[in-house]
């Protein structure tokens, strides 16, 4: 059996005396898109953000590739293979196109650099063409393009999405999973954080339901697709 790229085990975490994460623990192997879903404030971002090395669990371990990541700080963890592309999107709002994805490969040697973002301008033409445009200018899901853009350009093995679609008319929301589907079939493994549960199921190989910091569900996502709590919680039905 193959060992998980990521075991998250038992982790506690606190905002000041707020218990925001009680005792989750869960796996993502690699080549999968595992997502989390659950209502606003059960806790997926924090999740995101532990994993990310961005706030530090009380107790449990977080392991990445049999390495235990739980104390490191984010950026000894993004060169390891670990990106986060936040929610909100977070670009550099006054940069280019360009400047943002030069950001995203500060981890990777200087020749490579360039032939990445080549790739990027190749997977993502939109932002070949504004590449010399300032980031701010640019519409919603154009500006989520540039940010899962900019976290690929570090060449993560975990790529961790937090709300991608969020904000996004219907069209450019298929168009944004369409390239999450494809990042996945390219090689990269995939934790994703989405408040269209729907969307996020039918993409999931397996899924967990947090509630209040807790995970209360997991299964894979078409069986949690199909679950009666999780249609009448999450899916309108």
């Amino acid at each position: 059996m193959a060992k998980p790229m990521l075991k998250v085990d038992n982790i506690n975490v606190f905002y000041g005396a707020i218990h925001a994460i009680k005792g989750i623990s869960f796996e993502v192997y690699e080549g999968e898109i595992v997502t989390l879903i659950g209502a606003n404030g059960a806790g997926k971002s924090t999740t995101l953000n532990t994993v990310g090395g961005l706030m530090k669990p009380k107790t449990g371990t977080i392991e990445f590739e049999e390495k235990n990541i739980a104390t490191m700080p984010a950026s000894k963890v993004v060169p390891l293979g670990i990106a986060l592309c936040p929610e909100g999107r977070r670009i550099f709002q006054q940069m280019t196109v360009k400047e943002n994805l030069e950001m995203g490969g500060y981890t990777r040697p200087a020749d490579e650099i360039q032939a990445t973002m080549d790739d990027m301008f190749k997977r993502f033409p939109r932002l070949k063409e504004r590449e010399k445009q300032i980031a701010g200018t640019l519409s919603g899901g154009e500006q989520q393009m540039l940010a899962i853009a900019r976290a690929l350009m570090s060449h993560p093995k975990l790529l961790m999405l937090d709300e991608p679609s969020m904000g996004l008319a219907p069209i450019l929301v298929d168009q944004i999973f369409d390239i999450i589907v494809e990042l996945r079939k390219a090689g990269t493994t995939i934790l994703l954080v989405e408040q269209n549960a729907r969307k996020a199921l039918e993409i999931a190989d397996r899924a967990y339901v947090l509630e209040t910091g807790k995970i209360t569900l997991s299964g894979t996502g078409s069986e949690l697709a199909s679950s009666d709590e999780v249609r009448k919680a999450y899916l309108g039905g």
